[in-house]
């Protein structure tokens, strides 16, 4: 297995039984974050009410990007839905088609051709693959391409002002660093590393606008409480 693939390393080591893994997550911003590897193999009845209502709002053929373990995957599956579970992990890609999930893919979603969906998946900040503003741009621009009339995204991520509050209750922004949400992470896991990648955070209101610019009406499904949100991007036919 490559050495860069800390998700699919975790993941594969998860399956075969080491179930006390985590996967450090590093960013500019804030203090190091953990994520417990089980967490990626959650079933139903352990998944945040954002995620419910993610689940239960997809139609047609589902594109699952960022697929990781495949929990969202197997779900729709089990419900009956035609699901294509996409990750660019090699590993994750390796452990959904063990675990059963029937379509899975191994490939970035802006390399996409010739294939149409009714929903794309984009679940756990999901959209923050785009990496920036710009990369949201260059994302809805090719969403168009792959989604069928009508086609919708269901997305999550979180509005992270509230990062650069002071004590005072005033916000601190550098206003030459570019937009607040776009934050660099690095995610290691024993010996893989992924390197520094970006990875784009935008508040509701932000993303509404970039939305209409492309075709795209948007509605708010769930508001979370530390700003995270779920959002419905539909194309307009």
């Amino acid at each position: 297995m490559i050495k860069n693939d800390p998700i699919g390393a975790a993941i594969n080591d998860y399956l075969q039984g080491k179930k006390n893994g985590s996967i450090t997550v590093s960013s500019n911003l804030t203090e190091d974050d953990i994520i417990p590897v089980d967490y990626l193999f959650r079933q139903e009845e352990e998944m945040p009410e954002l995620e419910t209502i993610a689940l239960q709002e997809c139609r047609g053929h589902v594109l699952d990007v960022g697929a990781g373990a495949g929990c969202h995957s197997l779900l729709l599956q089990e419900h009956g839905l035609q699901v294509t579970a996409l990750d660019i992990s090699e590993g994750a890609v390796e452990a959904m088609q063990k675990r059963g999930v029937e379509n899975v893919q191994l490939a970035d979603v802006l390399t996409l051709k010739d294939q149409k969906y009714d929903t794309l998946l984009m679940l756990m900040n999901g959209i923050g693959i785009v990496g920036d503003l710009f990369g949201l741009y260059r994302f809805l621009v090719h969403a168009k391409t792959i989604l069928n009339p009508g086609g919708q995204i269901l997305l999550e991520s979180s509005d992270i002002l509230y990062m650069y509050e002071q004590e005072d209750g005033s916000v601190l922004l550098d206003l030459n660093a570019g937009y607040y949400g776009e934050v660099e992470y690095n995610m290691r896991y024993k010996t893989h590393e992924s390197g520094r990648f970006k990875w784009l955070f935008i508040d509701a209101s932000l993303l509404e606008q970039y939305a209409e610019e492309h075709g795209f009406t948007m509605e708010v499904l769930y508001e979370g409480e530390n700003g995270n949100y779920l959002a419905k991007l539909t194309l307009q036919e």
